[in-house]
């Protein structure tokens, strides 16, 4: 109540104002706005001084406090609010930035004022000269709407800015605030388990059986029916937060206890785990006309969380007749939720059958990728059909933009090394910090190109380290033996020795931490293993062994890959570039 003093309040004022707040705390965010204000808590507006006082500061860039006087610099243009992504964390950061920024110019373009709330200091979007104005706060509802009020804006931007900024629709929509673009309505039939279900169903299109679910009673049932394994998430997260791929009930529960906290208003959603190809396409909308500028194909099968995965455009494994069935989807579910701007689709390709995983009514992370490998100015292009172009009037048609002849690969950059105790295993939840880009005229090369850009080590010849998990051994033996005959020499812990040894590969046995020394770990710190294959036993419970393994060869700088898919492209490309050729890629 420090504010309320130093506005002048009377200590019962003060006394009355407390009460009411410590009365409140079971109330909604709205609630507690309501009755600051209704006391005349209202926060002004101080402009940030980049000249250190040495100068007069002029630069549009506040930030908000308690006092009398307002710094605010009026103007009679129209104003458009857009919502950043917050502070840069896993799983949403500088790929929504990007769109932030480019939306920004698109909206000056058009004349009007671009106003940009963001409390992120280490991106574009927060340089003072971006937008006309800039405000340094919270994206929770009380700051937002603090902003609104100051600055009048014919309407408010929220799908550049993730999850962060798509949550805030309800409440200022609820506020009577104006949502440009995609309606409250359309962004909640998106979000909303059953409502998404009911439109899925509508339109025919197939997707994983699944169910949300309020307790863990009605948790464990779903997925007994469903048959495990099944993947758990709760609703309204970005980076596949506490999203888990669970084996039984007991890893079900243990998720229950110390993952969420289940309730009506925090629903869980269970799916069916199908372990297919997953696919990704962004697309935009006019209401009328849906533009994609491109498919994504991901290397690793569902399971990976597509911020973590390799994903290569154009796609390189679907047939055209799979291409189709995408596209057609894809501009079905755009049209039916009546989409204004950019709209993100996840895929899966199960027995050669295409399932829809999910439908983010907003710009994803791959936004910034797919613009510039199809030359397509997507966050531009959302703007303007938010604002009211039609995209036949900048000379779109409806479907597929013509494929690139170029390979472009995204690959995931992570910070293993660097976040101690992290488990470097990848899975539903998004764990890297970076991506980097490689692209060629010849996928391998477009491949590589990433792999050496994103921070691995890939030698010609060297030895690799198996420990592969029973369910893999057949599959790995297969892939091992493609290394074997490029000139690899393969050492594997016992149990993965025999297997290999057994499908006829001349494998040399190291010992497990258990077995004395020298064992694997020694091996990967003195540097005699070029690679680490390392999947996962069955469910959440895997050796300590095997955790221990994979934090030893990220922290030594040794490639550790734990999905079979990735290996696989990896031995598909040293099978296709000749290493000693003056034509390896650089």
């Amino acid at each position: 109540m420090y504010e309320a003093k130093r506005l002048g309040f009377t200590d019962r004022a003060i006394a009355e104002l407390r009460a009411e707040a410590k009365a409140s705390t079971h109330k909604t965010e709205e609630s507690i706005r309501f009755l600051r204000h209704e006391h005349g808590l209202r926060p002004v507006y101080k402009m940030v001084d980049t000249c250190a006082a040495e100068f007069e500061a002029s630069t549009p860039y506040y930030y908000s406090t308690y006092e009398t006087e307002n710094e605010v610099i009026e103007t009679a243009k129209e104003k458009i609010i857009v919502l950043g992504s917050g502070p840069i964390r896993i799983g949403q950061g500088i790929e929504f930035d990007y769109s932030t920024v480019h939306a920004v110019w698109a909206i000056q373009k058009a004349g009007y004022e671009a106003v940009i709330i963001n409390n992120n200091p280490e991106t574009v979007s927060t340089d003072f000269n971006t937008s006309d104005r800039l405000y340094f706060e919270p994206l929770f509802f009380e700051d937002v709407m603090n902003v609104i009020e100051q600055e009048k804006p014919v309407g408010v931007i929220v799908q550049f800015g993730g999850q962060t900024a798509i949550n805030l629709a309800a409440p200022l929509s609820k506020a009577g605030v104006n949502i440009l673009g995609t309606s409250l309505e359309s962004i909640d039939e998106a979000e909303n388990r059953k409502k998404f279900e009911a439109l899925l169903s509508r339109l025919n299109i197939a997707q994983p059986k699944g169910s949300t679910v309020t307790s863990v009673d009605e948790a464990v049932g779903t997925a007994q029916s469903l048959g495990y394994p099944v993947l758990v998430r709760p609703s309204y997260v970005l980076g596949g937060r506490a999203m888990e791929i669970v084996y039984s009930d007991s890893e079900l529960l243990s998720y229950m206890e110390q993952a969420v906290k289940i309730n009506p208003e925090h629903p869980v959603l269970i799916d069916r785990y199908m372990l297919g190809k997953e696919v990704e396409v962004d697309a935009i909308c006019d209401g009328e006309t849906v533009l994609i500028p491109g498919i994504m194909e991901h290397v690793e099968r569902a399971g990976v969380h597509s911020g973590d995965s390799i994903a290569v455009y154009p796609p390189q494994y679907l047939t055209d007749e799979l291409k189709t069935k995408i596209t057609e989807i894809t501009i079905k579910i755009a049209k039916e939720l009546k989409t204004y701007g950019l709209v993100n689709i996840q895929f899966v390709i199960y027995k050669n059958e295409v399932y829809v995983i999910e439908v983010n009514p907003r710009s994803s992370r791959t936004v910034p990728f797919l613009s510039k490998v199809t030359g397509i100015p997507m966050a531009n292009l959302a703007t303007q059909a938010i604002l009211g172009t039609k995209l036949k009037d900048l000379g779109y048609e409806e479907g597929m933009w013509p494929e690139s002849e170029h390979v472009s690969v995204k690959v995931p950059v992570f910070s293993f090394a660097k976040l101690r105790r992290v488990e470097p295993t990848l899975g539903p939840e998004m764990k890297s910090t970076g991506e980097v880009m490689g692209r060629d005229v010849k996928y391998a090369k477009a491949l590589y190109k990433g792999l050496i850009g994103a921070g691995m080590k890939i030698p010609s010849t060297g030895a690799i380290i198996a420990t592969i998990a029973d369910k893999d051994k057949a599959e790995a033996a297969e892939l091992l033996k493609g290394f074997h005959k490029l000139g690899y020499k393969i050492i594997a812990t016992g149990g993965t020795a025999a297997a290999l040894k057994e499908a006829g590969l001349d494998v040399t046995t190291v010992n497990k931490l258990s077995e004395g020394t020298p064992n694997i770990l020694d091996m990967i710190r003195t540097g005699e293993a070029n690679f680490v294959f390392n999947t996962l036993t069955k469910g959440k419970t895997p050796e300590r062994d095997g955790f221990r393994i994979r934090r030893e060869a990220v922290e030594n700088g040794v490639v550790c890959m734990t999905s079979l898919d990735t290996v696989r492209e990896l031995l598909t490309m040293l099978e296709t570039i000749n290493f000693s050729s003056e034509a390896m890629p650089v």
